[in-house]
């Protein structure tokens, strides 16, 4: 609670004080890209080839991984630089974006404070995807850092318009959305929050499903539920989200 009270307090501490990057420069976001990658393989929120990830390079163009590449040979050069109709602008001879294109692009337009997105199938997260069931807001740093409950998106086959028009509406209103039966779509100002998010949500959920061994959660009184949700909307509007601890 202390920690919660500092966040409403705007501690200095908190990532998410500093202003968001404008402009950052592309072989930077490369080498940030890629290690945020294998930082998701290290945690075995993603396997394999599985999972992608995308931030904005400016106004029209956003940089993103490959497909088909392991991300434990995922280089920088590797990257994709696409514009917002999803064109490739620059990529490494042999490399496609990836097939989740659309998803991503339709996620950076959900609002204009996301900077970066990332899909991965952690464990915890898609086992409610699964079962097309939404992630109840049971902890009170979901609705700080998540905006709330986490909604499950109507199943479509992955790689289509079709899955991006049904998942990215619910990022104005949330950092992550479930996709059923396949996985889990978080947001941030940047590749880091956007991980940060990711691994909250995959935390929630196996919080949730250990306590439903116990006899079922307790989702949090709606009236907290609307204070908290309350700053994060507000943080969101001057595009200031926290980052999760």
């Amino acid at each position: 609670m202390r920690a919660m009270r500092a966040m409403r307090a705007g501690d200095d501490n908190d990532p998410g004080s500093a202003p968001r990057r404008a402009n950052a420069d592309e072989a930077a976001l490369r080498v940030e890209m890629t290690g945020t990658a294998r930082r998701l393989l290290e945690l075995g929120l993603v396997s394999g080839t599985a999972g992608n990830l995308s931030c904005r390079l400016d106004g029209d163009h956003v940089l993103v991984t490959p497909s088909a590449v392991p991300y434990s040979e995922l280089a920088a050069e590797d990257l994709v630089v696409v514009d917002d109709a999803g064109s490739v602008v620059r990529s490494r001879q042999g490399r496609r974006p990836t097939s989740e294109l659309a998803l991503h692009l339709a996620a950076l337009d959900a609002a204009p404070e996301i900077g970066a997105v990332v899909h991965s199938h952690a464990v915890h997260a898609t086992a409610f995807a699964t079962a097309g069931q939404s992630l109840p807001c049971v902890l009170e740093e979901m609705a700080y850092y998540l905006g709330g409950d986490v909604p499950v998106a109507e199943y479509r086959l992955t790689g289509t318009r079709e899955l991006a028009v049904v998942a990215a509406p619910h990022l104005r209103e949330r950092a992550a959305v479930l996709l059923a039966n396949h996985g889990l779509l978080t947001v941030g100002r940047d590749l880091g929050e956007a991980l940060d998010m990711t691994r909250l949500v995959d935390r929630c959920a196996r919080i949730v499903l250990a306590a439903r061994r116990l006899g079922g959660e307790r989702p949090l009184p709606e009236e907290a539920i609307r204070e908290l949700t309350r700053g994060w909307s507000e943080r969101r509007a001057r595009g200031s989200a926290a980052v999760a601890p």
